[in-house]
């Protein structure tokens, strides 16, 4: 038996997991919750002490303990443990994460973007396991791609590989990591709220029917994906119009990953899971219109097999990882000394 420990730091909020391994099984044994400190510092002394807290409870998982991995949003330096002013964490410039904590706790400590390491997750212990070729895309929040390439992690020469929302769709659309007709701005939690907020402006300056998804009482600028999903799921025809948009843009990205990756499996978290069955007929229709058919034959697309959990074994998985990366280099070194 082997423990993992796992931080996820996000603008709002972060977590600590505590997991057991067992051959390619884990098991969360733990895991705590707590907002955002307002200054790196402050966040990661917090997310030292949580843990330190939760290893108080389980002693024989501290001793026990073999690495740490962290995910958190990009921009970062894996390499060098940095995190690179991430849109979603202010202030947060350069901010050498890795070793405080590994200073602390004195074990390995690993840090990857959250899609890099939800795509981990996947493919140790979800959808994704028994793959060599798989893509993760987050479709949450934001939409980004982890990628496991001849069977381990992609993460590019400056761990820039997987920004697919980056990929412009359309010459117009919403706008999504700061262009206009992106992927993200089209499949994107963000993107989705954007879009109907976009058609509720132009009913009310047509004098066109108002969707359901948007009380009059309220501003436009809380309308969320929800509040779309909802009304979609009720009917609502513009809903169901949106949620038609997003499908298809949603197969024309990834029939781009499709024809350049030719992955085995491509797995798709958050909103694809929740909203499959508005999403997918959609998404399906123009993967056969767009991606090459010898490629789509072999590639199966499946919800995250993780589920809603996938974030609670992301980071886990990065720490394992992280052990199983190391053990290897120790084991290759004695065998050359060995010679």
């Amino acid at each position: 038996m082997i423990t993992y420990a796992g931080m996820d730091i996000g603008g709002t909020k972060c977590a600590v997991t505590i997991g057991r391994s067992s051959e390619n099984r884990i098991e969360v044994i733990d895991k705590v919750h707590f907002p955002t400190s307002p200054t790196p510092e402050e966040t990661i002394q917090r997310v030292i002490d949580e843990l330190t807290l939760l290893f108080l409870k389980y002693p024989e998982d501290r001793q026990r303990l073999e690495a740490i991995g962290i995910s958190c949003g990009g921009p970062l330096d894996s390499q060098n443990g940095l995190i690179l002013s991430p849109p979603n964490l202010p202030h947060w410039d350069k901010v050498d994460i890795i070793d405080p904590i590994k200073r602390h706790f004195n074990v390995p400590v690993g840090l990857q973007n959250d899609a890099n390491a939800c795509a981990l997750a996947e493919w140790q212990w979800g959808a994704g396991q028994g793959t060599r070729n798989m893509i993760f895309l987050t479709f949450g929040t934001g939409m980004g791609a982890g990628l496991i390439l001849d069977g381990r992690l992609y993460s590019g020469t400056n761990d820039n590989a997987g920004e697919v929302g980056h990929i412009r769709l359309e010459k117009e659309g919403p706008v999504g990591y700061n262009k206009v007709g992106s992927f993200e701005g089209f499949c994107s939690g963000g993107g989705i709220a954007r879009a109907a907020q976009a058609l509720v402006r132009a009913r009310i300056v047509s004098g066109g029917e108002l969707p359901s998804f948007y009380p009059s009482s309220e501003s436009i600028d809380k309308i969320s994906t929800r509040d779309v999903a909802e009304a979609a799921q009720r009917g609502d025809p513009a809903a169901l119009g949106i949620f038609h948009d997003v499908g298809r843009h949603l197969g024309r990205g990834i029939a781009i990953l499709i024809d350049i990756i030719n992955p085995q499996k491509l797995i798709i978290g958050s909103i694809f899971g929740r909203q499959r069955q508005l999403i997918e007929p959609y998404m399906m229709e123009e993967l056969h219109r767009e991606a090459l058919p010898n490629s789509l034959a072999v590639c199966d697309i499946v919800p995250a097999g993780l589920g809603e959990e996938v974030g609670d074994y992301a980071a886990l998985s990065v720490a394992r990882a992280l052990h199983i990366r190391q053990a290897s280099n120790l084991k290759s070194i004695q065998s050359e000394g060995s010679n």
